[in-house]
């Protein structure tokens, strides 16, 4: 949950809000339903209503600039050979919130579909709708099919 929130606001942000998510989570565990065995998507989903209410006391202007603000951007860390930073946060600014809502718990956090539309609170169905609209942004986005090839190259000479 720190490195979801990490991702999305900065690492100084995710510390104050990840207290924040514990709290929230502490308060409200008596309406997690115990039919499900696995707790992380609704923990997300603590975590995602967090950093709503957090996004929602910024201005526009600020939410504008961290999604091309490099400062917050984990690729940096990931790869620094890989030059596609600008490539991929400009692609993913272009998606809707909730098809990079769904994209990252499903690709950062290893959640299922369902579990990440659980987390953000749409059906299964849906959330396979919004990761298919995104995978096929992406795919269209330009520069993307670039860095992909690119990067299965580097993939295939090691």
């Amino acid at each position: 949950v720190g490195a979801y929130l990490v991702r999305r606001v900065g690492r100084e942000a995710a510390e104050d809000l990840l207290g924040e998510v514990w709290v929230a989570a502490l308060t409200s565990r008596k309406s997690y339903d115990r039919s499900f065995p696995d707790a992380r998507p609704w923990l997300f989903g603590v975590a995602h209503n967090v950093l709503r209410r957090h996004w929602r006391s910024r201005p526009a202007e600020v939410l504008r600039a961290n999604v091309t603000d490099t400062a917050w951007d984990p690729w940096g860390a990931v790869d620094e050979r890989v030059d596609g930073e600008a490539v991929l946060r400009r692609a993913l600014a272009l998606l809707g919130a909730q098809q990079r809502e769904i994209l990252t718990l499903v690709a950062w956090e290893d959640l299922t579909v369902a579990d990440a539309g659980r987390a953000i609170g749409i059906p299964p169905g849906t959330a396979r709708r919004h990761l298919h609209e995104a995978r096929m942004a992406l795919r269209s986005a330009p520069g993307v099919a670039a860095l992909l090839t690119g990067h299965n190259a580097m993939k295939e000479a090691n």
